[in-house]
C-alpha cells in the first residue's frame, strides 16, 4: 500500500464503512443507494484532496491508497479507475444544472450525508455515459427521457449513437430547444412526433439504395420493436399494406400506427428514391379517406408522414398549405449520422 499520512487510515475506513452501509440498504432501492454511495464517495474525496500538501502528488498516492485498502477490505470493483470516476461524478453532477440540481449539496464536511434527489431509473452505467457528455442541455434531456420511458443501457446508447437529441433540436426553434433540455421529448402536437432524419440502422440495409421498398418494409416489420422506439412515443402498430377501396380503386397505406398521446392514426409511406410531388398528393388523399372513413368522433385528425432517401424543401414547401399540421415529410438513413455534423447543423440554424 501507499505510503500516506497516518490521517488517512481514518479517511479509508469511513469509506469503507460509507460502503459497508449502503449495501445494507433495502433492495427495491439499491440503484438509488449504489448512486448516492458514489456520488459521496467521489464528494469526500474532492475534501480529502484539498486537505492533502502538494495536491497532486497527494491526490495519486491517496486514491492508490484508498483502493488498497477498500479493494483488500471488500473485494473488487474499487480500483483507482472507478474512484477517478466517482470523482468526476461528484465534479459534474455539484455543479448548477438546468432546472433542479440531480442531487442537493450536503455541507462540505466529510461523513455528513447527502440527500438525493436522484431519479432510479437512471443506474449507474447511464450515469458513467451521461457524465461524459458535456453539453448540459444534451445531458439534461437525456436523463429525463431515460427516466421518462425506462431506457435500458442498450436503449440510452442507442438514441445517443442515432443523435437523438441533435435531429430533435434541428426541427425545433430555439425556445423549443431548451424546453428538450428542461422537458424532454413532450408530444402535444404533430410536429412533436418529426425527426429528420430517422435513423433505420437497425434494418442492415446498405447506404447506397440497393433494395425495393418491399424490402425496406419488411426490415422494418422484422425490427418492428426498433422501429418502434425510433419513431418515438406513443407509437402502436395497426398494420402494413392496409387496404382501402373508394369508387372501385384499391390503395395500400404501407404502414399505419396509432398515437395515443395525440389520440389519432399516422399513416406512413416509404419512398427509397427521391420525394415527388405525386408522393405528396397521394398521402393527402390517404389522409383525407382515413379522416372521412375511418377514425372515430372522437379521435383526432390523421397524420401523414412520407419518409424517404431524399427531398428538396422547397417543393414540400410549394405542395402544402403554408399552415401544413397533418402532412410531413422527412428524410432516413440506413447508417448512424455524424454527431459532429449534426451538431454544425444546429450551430448554424
Amino acid at each position: 500500500m501507499a505510503k500516506l499520512y497516518k490521517s488517512d487510515n481514518s479517511f479509508f475506513e469511513s469509506i469503507a464503512a460509507l460502503i459497508q452501509q449502503s449495501r445494507t440498504g433495502v433492495v427495491k432501492y439499491v440503484n438509488t443507494t449504489i448512486v448516492i454511495t458514489y456520488y459521496e464517495i467521489g464528494r469526500r474525496i474532492i475534501v480529502q484532496e484539498q486537505h492533502g500538501e502538494k495536491r497532486a502528488q497527494y491526490g495519486k498516492k491517496m486514491l492508490q491508497g484508498l483502493s488498497d485498502y477498500l479493494t483488500a477490505n471488500l473485494g473488487k470493483g474499487w480500483s483507482i479507475q472507478n474512484l477517478k470516476l466517482m470523482r468526476q461524478f461528484y465534479m459534474v453532477y455539484s455543479k448548477t444544472r438546468i432546472g433542479q440540481p440531480v442531487v442537493s449539496q450536503s455541507n462540505s464536511q466529510i461523513g455528513e450525508p447527502v440527500v438525493s434527489q436522484l431519479n432510479p431509473a437512471i443506474s449507474w452505467k447511464h450515469y458513467i455515459h451521461l457524465m461524459r457528455i458535456t453539453d448540459t442541455n444534451e445531458r439534461s434531456f437525456y436523463e429525463i427521457e431515460i427516466a421518462k420511458n425506462g431506457w435500458s443501457y442498450s436503449e440510452f446508447e442507442r438514441q445517443y449513437n442515432s443523435s437523438l437529441y441533435e435531429r430533435l433540436a434541428l426541427s425545433r426553434n430555439k425556445k423549443r430547444i431548451r424546453e428538450l433540455a428542461e422537458k424532454g421529448q413532450n408530444i402535444e402536437n404533430p410536429q412533436d412526433l418529426l425527426k429528420d432524419p430517422y435513423i433505420l440502422e437497425f434494418t442492415g440495409l446498405p447506404e447506397k439504395a440497393e433494395y425495393t421498398e418491399t424490402e425496406l418494409e419488411q426490415r422494418l416489420i422484422d425490427h418492428l420493436q426498433q422501429f418502434l422506439l425510433e419513431l418515438g412515443k406513443g407509437f402502436a402498430f395497426v398494420g402494413r399494406q392496409v387496404r382501402f377501396t373508394y369508387e372501385e380503386e384499391s390503395f395500400f397505406v404501407d404502414l399505419v400506427f396509432f398515437n395515443r398521446l395525440l389520440k389519432c392514426f399516422v399513416l406512413l409511406d416509404l419512398k427509397i428514391g427521391k420525394l415527388k410531388h405525386q408522393d405528396i398528393g397521394q398521402m393527402q388523399m390517404y389522409v383525407n379517406f382515413y379522416d372521412r372513413k375511418v377514425k372515430l368522433p372522437d379521435e383526432n385528425p390523421t397524420i401523414g408522414i412520407v419518409l424517404c432517401k431524399d427531398k428538396k424543401d422547397t417543393m414540400v414547401e410549394m405542395m402544402l398549405p403554408e399552415k401544413n399540421k397533418r402532412i410531413f415529410t422527412a428524410k432516413y438513413q440506413t447508417f448512424l449520422p455524424s454527431k459532429d455534423e449534426l451538431r454544425k447543423l444546429l450551430e448554424q440554424s
